[in-house]
């Protein structure tokens, strides 16, 4: 396993990480997400994303009874907050549902402390005063060792940096983005002032495209695949005519170095100077061995490949 900081951060993560978004707690049974957990765990893998939206919170029950068994130290789980029910105080990034949601994630998780506490969107019916302020006291008590942010624009995160500056406040040190290789801006440019001038560590989600860039949707969407599943058909909303032609074309590629299309998919993410920890998801342990191959490919991503990549992308 490789292992890199989180951004500036002393915090080393997996380059690899896997996630309970879509899985666990809903579409893959208990023993099999244990299974999934710990052959993962067993490979190296140390950071496990959660939220309190996922599967209603049943991910993180399904998580931590995997994790209670594990030496604390040994990992590192987030949780993040925005969607929490139907209550008029059971979403957004308010002081009572941030610290309510912290709460409750710790209980589902079976944990003292995250490691990592994600604002889950940007909420404008909050003053985001009192959002980095609740961040602050959650870190200063010791709940939350590092808070952040997923799919805040750039202008958002600066005026949390601003503001945490002004009023001396701990700041946000990671973003969650979606990146992949039909998703390049956010990573590459919008959010690069902020990895440079204030060490902002990223873990980015979806780095398959929902699964279109392993290419087992080029002929439709099999009925048994994560696609195909009640509730999730919204997702096929990513598998476009272009974005199939060029998954054909990135293929040979893949089989050239030695790999699959998906594995290749996640060595180009991971290869990012930007990134710090690619999200993957699995519902099979055959899922996990076969996406951590992609950390073989790395090497084999010489300039002239990237090229070749970037080509095809830009078709």
């Amino acid at each position: 396993m490789i292992y890199d900081r989180l951004g500036d951060a002393g915090l080393k993560v997996s380059k690899l990480s896997l996630g309970a978004w879509v899985t666990y707690g809903r579409h893959v049974d208990d023993d099999e997400a244990r299974r999934c957990l710990l052959a993962a765990y067993d490979a190296g893998v140390n950071f496990f994303d959660n939220a309190e939206a996922y599967a209603g919170g049943e991910a993180e029950v399904v998580m931590g009874r995997v994790l209670k068994d594990l030496r604390r130290e040994s990992y590192v789980v987030s949780s993040k907050v925005f969607w929490g029910g139907d209550g008029p105080n059971d979403t957004g990034l308010s002081r009572k549902h941030v610290v309510e949601a912290c709460h409750a994630a710790l209980r589902r998780l079976q944990v003292d402390y995250l490691d990592l506490y994600f604002c889950h969107r940007h909420d404008p019916d909050t003053p985001l005063l009192e959002t980095v302020r609740t961040m602050d006291q959650l870190v200063r008590q010791g709940k939350v060792l590092y808070w952040g942010t997923s799919e805040w624009t750039a202008e958002q995160l600066a005026e949390a940096y601003a503001l945490c500056d002004q009023h001396g406040l701990v700041p946000p040190q990671m973003e969650q983005p979606q990146y992949h290789m039909f998703h390049r801006a956010r990573v590459e440019v919008e959010l690069g002032e902020h990895v440079r001038s204030r060490g902002l560590g990223t873990t980015i989600w979806s780095p398959l495209a929902s699964g279109v860039l392993t290419g087992k949707y080029n002929d439709g969407v099999p009925a048994d695949s994560r696609l195909g599943q009640p509730g999730l058909t919204w997702l096929q909303d990513a598998i476009t005519a272009d974005r199939i032609a060029k998954v054909r074309a990135l293929t040979p590629i893949a089989q050239a170095l030695g790999g699959t299309m998906a594995q290749l998919a996640l060595a180009w993410c991971a290869r990012h100077p930007h990134v710090s920890t690619v999200i993957t998801g699995a519902s099979r342990v055959s899922q996990v061995h076969e996406n951590l191959k992609a950390l073989e490919l790395l090497e084999k991503l010489t300039p002239d490949v990237l090229e070749r990549i970037d080509g095809i992308l830009a078709g």
